[in-house]
């Protein structure tokens, strides 16, 4: 690892987070965090969903790094509060919130048939973070009932019978925003191995807080829950043949059985596997829920040079898929192959967990070095890279999960390093 470019970000980031920190204003009641520095033209005064939620990492280890605990705490709990105030009575929480409004593509709840996406599982993993750094959940135990109403509403209303897989209703906001699994697909065709990943780790943190609030019983529920939907991760989106887990094809057409055509010999199958090589595939690695035969087999998909390992990190998408384009593009941002923060950092945590200690500092390593050197260069961080020259391609000012850069330069140095739940 470069010292230079490691002070310089360590610097850089310990005295530029409270710039992702804003005051209550308008509809959002509780102190709040933002992706970007004031003025940056997309994320200066928006709540974001998973973007609060990975932002809270990185303030944990600015507070590590300079010994000012609960410094960030009031703005970090105010996000999930600011989130659960607009909670529904079904449920429904929304996506992103700003002090005027809120982001919506139609009608996500009752009225609408809950055929919207919604705030990505990440809630309960955001307050299990903050409860294990404070050592209690009394903060949030008044909202856990709110927080089961959204899990449920996830298993009622986004889980497909046939398959136990959680699916997106349509291709908007869904984080990883023209990932070719899902971007123009039919509605509700895609259970992405992204999303289920994040709702099994979901699942387990409500478990978590359950349990420190003394509900053993729903606790266990809660994590039986999650060990089914692993069973139908292994199930549907495993797959032997290419040794990785993909996002599952959901759009098969109704079986008639007075359609005469096929009744000699209906499907016998729930899903089709969507290979398409996405990085979301590495994600579980950081769920773990990957056995370790499985995560040997990815990691070595993980090391291609003609797939995804390149000079400074990940590509999101494989540079042999047909879609793959490295062009500037915002709403949508561009998934195709750039490098981004938080894929660099999700796949560096899921080699941390099982035990690739060697591909695991490689990677942080190519990440201090493409976040030191648009630092150097250019006075700020970019929300995407160019894999093989380092080059950002949009977005001067963003900050956000590339904040985490800061976790992968602890982890490298031996010093207590934060991660998530």
């Amino acid at each position: 690892m470069h010292e230079r470019w490691a002070r310089l970000l360590e610097s850089y980031i310990h005295e530029s987070a409270e710039q992702m920190t804003r005051e209550p204003e308008g509809q959002l009641k509780h102190p709040y965090t933002v992706p970007s520095s004031p003025g940056s033209p997309y994320y200066s005064s928006a709540l974001w969903d998973w973007d609060s939620w990975t932002i809270s990492i990185a303030l944990a280890q600015v507070e590590a790094d300079t010994g000012q605990q609960g410094r960030f705490f009031e703005y970090e709990r105010g996000s999930i509060l600011n989130f659960l105030d607009h909670t529904d009575d079904d449920g429904v929480v929304p996506i992103q919130l700003t002090p005027t409004g809120s982001l919506t593509h139609g009608e996500a709840g009752r009225g609408g048939g809950f055929s919207q996406n919604m705030h990505k599982p990440v809630l309960a993993q955001h307050a299990a973070l903050l409860a294990q750094r404070r050592g209690d959940v009394e903060w949030v135990k008044p909202q856990l009932a709110t927080i089961g109403a959204f899990l449920d509403r996830y298993l009622e209303s986004h889980v497909h019978a046939e398959t136990g897989l959680a699916y997106w209703q349509t291709d908007f906001a869904v984080g990883v925003d023209n990932d070719p699994s899902v971007y123009y697909r039919p509605d509700r065709s895609t259970a992405a191995i992204y999303l289920n990943s994040l709702l099994y780790r979901e699942l387990l943190a409500y478990g978590y807080l359950l349990e420190l609030s003394g509900d053993a019983p729903a606790a266990n529920a809660a994590r039986g829950r999650a060990q089914d939907l692993v069973d139908a991760l292994n199930r549907h989106a495993w797959d032997e043949r290419d040794g990785t887990f993909y996002s599952v094809d959901l759009g098969l057409r109704a079986i008639d059985p007075e359609d005469w055509l096929h009744r000699g010999a209906p499907r016998r199958w729930s899903s089709l596997p969507l290979r398409i090589d996405n990085w979301s595939s590495f994600l579980p690695l950081w769920a773990g829920f990957a056995t370790q035969e499985q995560a040997d087999r990815m990691v070595e998909r993980h090391r291609d040079e003609r797939t995804f390992s390149a000079n400074y990190g990940i590509r999101t998408l494989s540079r042999l898929e047909k879609m793959y384009d490295l062009r500037a593009s915002n709403n949508p941002s561009n998934w195709l192959g750039p490098i981004w923060g938080i894929s660099n950092y999700l796949v560096f945590r899921g080699l941390v967990k099982y035990g690739y200690s060697d591909d695991a500092a490689a990677l942080a390593e190519k990440t201090v070095r493409l976040f030191g050197q648009d630092l150097e260069t250019n006075g700020s961080l970019h929300e995407y890279y160019h894999p093989d020259s380092g080059e950002p391609i949009i977005t001067h000012g963003f900050q956000n999960w590339n904040f985490l850069v800061l976790n992968m330069i602890a982890h490298l140095e031996g010093r207590r390093t934060v991660s998530e739940f």
